[in-house]
């Protein structure tokens, strides 16, 4: 999805499409909301299970981790370009608000 942004950003604008995107940088890039996994947050648990595997245990014994820090974004400019009030609870719970 990433490598084609533009081209969804674009459509679902094109087509008034509010729509929901895995990645901050849709919204950055002009898309409404998005909610997805903090990518940073995955590279410093990776970090911790390096430190681990050179401590000698085995790759194989490590318990798969899930992501625990998500980011809400959400584009009130765009929100307003489809003319869509976005509530003050999901603002106030939001990582982020571009305005």
């Amino acid at each position: 999805m990433v490598a084609n942004r533009e081209l969804i950003l674009s459509l679902a604008d094109r087509y008034r499409l509010p729509a929901v995107y895995p990645h901050r940088s849709f919204v950055l890039g002009g898309g409404l909301i998005s909610y997805g996994i903090e990518i940073a947050d995955l590279f410093r648990n990776a970090g911790s299970y390096v430190d681990r595997i050179l401590r000698g245990e085995k790759p194989n014994d490590l318990p798969v981790q899930l992501p625990t820090k998500f980011d809400l974004v959400i584009n009130l400019k765009a929100a307003k370009a489809l003319g869509l009030t976005v509530p003050a609870t999901l603002l106030v719970a939001a990582d982020e608000v571009i305005e």
